[in-house]
């Protein structure tokens, strides 16, 4: 998932009480969105084989951030298209039993569920993410303590009236922010926290996903495992997360979220070679969702770097990291701050895909507005956006990468996408041009 997180510091730590309040069902109308050719993607019917509880013939989600309560209010969210959306994040803590969520977050979730209900959309909440991963490797590490991490998820399941839970762990046995808990142990522990929660009677009802990264979960010697079919039998899909490929981390620009990357200088991974290696690790396509970006990293490149001798974009060139640009959520000149390690915490870069039109790198329409430079790579499938004045490139995605996206779903069978996130999209360019690639249609019921 995108490094990017509730900017709260303070958590309301939420040691979730037993509770014998049901979980709440899908309010009516009842709708499912539904591509014509359904047989192409998976379709979880209810109960689906793994428990779920939420019937929908693909899976169009993505993840709500729940820091941007106030300035994207779930009231504004295109309920219509989708099928579920998951709320980010809620965050591990030292204590097992104890699911923490910042104090934003608590007060903006239960109205992110009655909106969702009251469409017709199932309500997940996602546990981890970049930041909240720490303690991952300690609430599965004994069988005491597994035991104890189902009951807090249930428990919070139950008190928001929740229709699933996503695992956002990052990473099982590999380190993530940089001081995570991590064990060789970390992916077996795990598989057998998820089918305890599937063995219990309530966890049995929830739908159950987990985002992931470009290769299967690490085993006990580090390296990505070559059979995760245990997983795809508690698990209802897993969502890859295919962004963040390339960055202000790397040695050069590169595509943020390839759709393929077999012309790249490097091969850092892309949304072909994610789906090949699950999918060669024994987890079946059709519970493969495809995890796309509504946002972008910014590099400064010298405009003799950027353009080649016929004004064309180059498409990795070398960037100054010193002259980082700042993104549309960095603030100028904010104090020096630090992650959950106690690191410090450089300037961000990304911008979302409205955050791009509001900078002028994009018109309204989400094309190149005037006096950019632009290119679409058609290896990657993604394009780059260049501003002389300021030395500026940004590698992010638009409509047409987008389209491209929704047919490679619709083209090898994959479950669906979902969306990092919902409030990065402008009036629906990104998510209606997956949709259309799909075909995906909304098919409704008066829930009789």
């Amino acid at each position: 998932m995108a490094r990017t997180t509730s900017s709260a510091t303070l958590l309301a730590a939420l040691l979730i009480s037993s509770s014998s309040v049901p979980f709440l069902a899908l309010a009516v109308p009842l709708c499912s969105l539904t591509p014509p050719k359904s047989a192409a993607l998976a379709v979880q019917s209810s109960p689906s084989s793994t428990g779920g509880n939420y019937t929908t013939d693909v899976v169009a989600t993505g993840w709500y951030p729940g820091w941007l309560g106030d300035e994207f209010p779930p009231s504004q969210v295109s309920w219509s298209k989708y099928s579920a959306l998951t709320f980010a994040f809620a965050t591990t803590t030292p204590d097992s039993s104890v699911i923490a969520l910042d104090d934003e977050s608590a007060a903006v979730l239960p109205t992110f569920v009655t909106e969702a209900h009251n469409n017709g959309v199932a309500a997940l909440l996602s546990i981890g993410g970049w930041t909240g991963s720490i303690y991952f490797s300690t609430a599965v590490g004994s069988p005491e303590n597994r035991t104890t991490f189902v009951k807090a998820v249930v428990d919070i399941a139950t008190k928001y009236g929740l229709d699933g839970i996503d695992f956002d762990w990052e990473y099982p046995n590999h380190q993530g922010i940089g001081c995570n808990a991590i064990s060789d142990s970390d992916s077996a522990n795990f598989l057998s926290f998820l089918q305890e929660l599937r063995q219990d009677s309530e966890g049995s009802q929830l739908t159950i996903t987990a985002a992931v990264g470009l290769t299967p979960f690490a085993g006990s010697g580090g390296q990505p495992m070559d059979d995760v079919s245990g997983f795809a039998a508690v698990l209802d899909h897993i969502a890859i997360m295919n962004y963040d490929v390339w960055g202000s981390f790397s040695a050069t620009v590169g595509p943020n979220a390839p759709l393929n990357d077999s012309c790249a200088p490097t091969q850092a991974g892309s949304a072909t070679s994610a789906v090949k290696a699950w999918t060669d690790a024994k987890f079946p396509v059709d519970k493969i969702v495809l995890g796309v970006a509504a946002y972008g990293h910014s590099f400064h490149v010298n405009t003799s770097a950027a353009l080649d001798s016929s004004n064309t974009l180059n498409l990795y060139p070398a960037f100054d990291k010193a002259l980082q640009p700042l993104g549309d959520s960095d603030e100028p000149g904010a104090a020096p701050s630090t992650d959950q390690c106690g690191n410090p915490v450089g300037v961000g870069g990304t911008f979302n895909f409205k955050g791009l039109i509001a900078a002028g790198f994009l018109n309204s329409t989400g094309g190149a507005a005037d006096g950019m430079d632009y290119r679409y790579d058609d290896c990657s499938q993604t394009p780059f956006v260049y501003d002389p004045n300021n030395q500026t490139m940004i590698s992010y995605d638009d409509a047409t990468s987008f389209a491209a996206k929704g047919k490679f779903i619709d083209d090898n069978g994959l479950a669906g996408f979902a969306v990092w996130h919902v409030a990065g999209d402008s009036d629906n360019i990104l998510l209606s041009a997956i949709s259309d690639a799909m075909g995906i249609v909304q098919v409704c019921s008066d829930g009789s």
